[in-house]
């Protein structure tokens, strides 16, 4: 067994894959000591090789794992195992996003990332439907009943928390203000696809995949493109860290 964990700001992933298919996945929170939380998860598991990805790929290391690899690695063996067509991916977590560029053979060969402050990641997005009083489950499906949308003019997290402050007391719907938190997400990802170059079709990889205002409103910025999110967006890292193990 080729086991993969993923040590994330917001979650522990882990993957096990025999050679053929993925016979056993988990997701947990990190907790304050991620590497303890995978250490647990892997414990249980006969595994040949264990490689790590993540934040926390080499606290990882120095306890349980056998080798680490980086997270724009380990999505672009998850993505080309799954899609071998697909040559652009979307990446959101918790504390970062990336676009990373495959070449024809799966192989990382641009990448872009933003990871200097909280804009356009998931804890953006879990702090704006904090304070729209949305569970983050429902933010996205209450954006998508939105018939209209005000403008976001900051990105800055702590200055966009004060304008949606400021718009809920002028009596905007909550709604309105949801669908522009997620526009201006998909204004930042689409612009760094633009500067990086996509092809005809974009894998969205990581937790914010399972929002599906986020995927249309992204699709709906890349009209041209067709948007793929896999059945297990949030496990595309771990996954493919396991891949990696099966050939290391």
């Amino acid at each position: 067994m080729f086991v993969g964990i993923d040590l994330g700001s917001r979650t522990v992933k882990m993957a096990v894959w025999d050679g053929e298919r993925l016979v056993d996945h988990k997701i947990v929170e990190s907790g304050f000591e991620p590497h303890r939380q995978a250490e647990k998860m892997v414990a249980g598991v006969k595994a040949s090789v264990i490689i790590a990805t993540g934040y926390g790929r080499h606290l990882a290391a120095e306890y349980f794992a056998d080798h680490v690899i980086t997270e724009i690695k380990a999505h672009g063996l998850g993505i080309y195992h799954q899609f071998p067509d697909c040559t652009t991916i979307v990446d959101v977590g918790g504390q970062d996003s990336k676009v990373i560029a495959l070449n024809a053979r799966g192989k990382v060969s641009n990448f872009q990332m933003n990871d200097k402050c909280a804009a356009g990641t998931g804890r953006f997005l879990e702090i704006m439907a904090g304070s729209l009083a949305y569970d983050l489950a429902e933010f996205g499906q209450a954006a998508l009943k939105a018939d209209k949308e005000v403008p976001i003019n900051s990105m800055c997290t702590v200055f966009a928390e004060s304008e949606v402050i400021s718009m809920k007391n002028r009596g905007v719907p909550r709604e309105h203000i949801a669908r522009a938190v997620h526009a201006s997400v998909a204004d930042r990802l689409s612009g760094m696809l633009a500067r990086l170059g996509y092809g005809e079709e974009i894998a969205f990889s990581g937790g914010v995949a399972r929002n599906p205002c986020m995927v249309q409103m992204l699709q709906e910025k890349l009209p041209e493109t067709r948007m793929i999110v896999p059945e297990l967006p949030d496990l595309t890292g771990a996954w493919g860290a396991a891949l990696h193990g099966a050939n290391y």
